[in-house]
């Protein structure tokens, strides 16, 4: 029999909830995978805890948090071309990739990585997405390599971002999309990488890499295990590069 309103039967109440399903609860991780892409904000995290031990690095040394690059662990990890070719600190390009020199330099990088990084990670998935990254970073690093200052420190993930935005035009002609304001973009920021303080090479060099991993994956668009292993043989030609041919500045000391 109905009931009263505000009166129910207990039994009743047992059977209506049994009947119905129950929400699905995504967790805030989850959720924030799903839109910006779990690759990248592993991607941003790894940075950001580089740049609290940095930071955390500075203030034992007796220095201001904010000028994390006056560390020890900083000095250990940046990408120095003479510590790589004579020391054999053959650790330094990669890690390199993960340092920011002060909070700006992390926050403006991390954007740029949270809005291309998502948008490629979302056309190509996570593994070819990950190593169009990696092949991006390494083609900065060979960059520095060769062609850097031999006792200049650099690092940032600005060569890895720069190859994001080689690979999405590539990825953007492929697809016969409008590519002026990517292009745009990409020359506001080659122009700006000519001021001081900036690795031009290491952006040009993580721009072409990137290109090329994401040529790579076109040409090989019919034959998709092809594309991760096309991308990890760049890969490989470019870390033999960075360790093994000497830098220019170098080969003139």
């Amino acid at each position: 029999m109905p009931a009263a309103v505000g009166f129910q039967c207990p039994e009743d109440v047992a059977a209506g909830q049994a009947s119905v399903r129950a929400p699905r609860r995504t967790g805030s991780w989850r959720a924030a995978g799903q839109r910006w892409g779990t690759v990248t904000l592993s991607l941003i995290g790894l940075n950001v805890a580089m740049f609290l031990v940095t930071a955390g690095s500075a203030v034992a040394a007796g220095n201001s948090p904010l000028d994390n690059q006056l560390s020890e662990v900083f000095a250990r990890l940046c990408q120095v071309p003479l510590l790589v070719q004579l020391g054999d600190e053959w650790w330094r390009p990669f890690t390199a990739a993960f340092l920011h020199i002060g909070p700006m330099h992390l926050l403006l990088n991390m954007l740029a990585l949270l809005v291309f990084g998502s948008e490629l990670e979302r056309r190509l998935g996570r593994t070819r997405y990950l190593l169009l990254y990696a092949v991006s970073l390494l083609g900065g690093g060979a960059a520095i390599q060769l062609f850097g200052a031999p006792f200049q420190a650099v690092a940032g993930a600005s060569a890895a971002i720069y190859g994001l935005l080689g690979g999405l035009a590539v990825l953007m002609v492929q697809r016969r999309e409008d590519l002026r304001g990517l292009l745009t973009l990409l020359a506001i920021n080659v122009a700006i990488s000519f001021l001081p303080g900036l690795s031009l090479l290491g952006h040009l060099g993580g721009l072409v890499a990137g290109a090329l991993t994401a040529a790579v994956y076109t040409l090989a668009r019919r034959r998709p295990p092809l594309q991760p292993a096309g991308a990890l043989a760049l890969g490989i030609v470019l870390l033999v590069v960075a360790l093994t041919v000497p830098t220019v500045a170098v080969l003139d000391l």
